[in-house]
């Protein structure tokens, strides 16, 4: 009997798993965007979920891909969708808050370069309490977040 598959299936299992970037109780999932053109703008969507029990604020979202990144809300009042510029987004204690469709999302504006699926964009978020976490957006075809198993850690 020799040793060698059994020392290699003990490997793999020592292999960590693919984490969620995090910072402390902060953490982003699900990290995505759509394809766009350069010098247009993009968009990215996760979802911010923090483990603590102190509440937390997104401040900042920077990309070397962007010119810059604005935090907006999306709303819609008598049949009129509207956004508006966030100056920042709050995190709750032990809650989640999503940036999606129809709701908060990252505007990636003046994007220095073409966006097609598959690409990943890098990003830095800062929070009020200090927490930086770099992050890459997996654009995806445009309808929804990439399967799990296409996200790149």
């Amino acid at each position: 009997m020799r040793p060698f598959p059994i020392i290699v299936a003990a490997a793999a299992f020592a292999l960590p798993a693919a984490a969620a970037p995090a910072a402390g109780t902060l953490e982003v999932l699900q990290p995505w965007s759509r394809p766009a053109v350069a010098g247009t703008n993009g968009v990215g969507y996760m979802v911010l979920a923090n483990h603590g029990r102190t509440p937390d604020l997104l401040e900042k979202v920077e990309s070397p891909l962007a010119a810059r990144i604005e935090m907006h809300s999306t709303s819609m009042a008598g049949g009129v969708m509207s956004m508006k510029t966030e100056v920042k987004v709050a995190v709750p204690a032990g809650g989640r808050t999503t940036f999606g469709p129809g709701a908060y999302h990252l505007m990636l504006i003046g994007l220095t370069r073409t966006l097609k699926a598959g690409d990943q964009i890098p990003a830095t978020l800062s929070f009020a309490s200090g927490a930086r976490i770099k992050v890459a957006f997996a654009v995806s075809s445009g309808l929804g977040p990439p399967a799990m198993g296409a996200m790149k850690p």
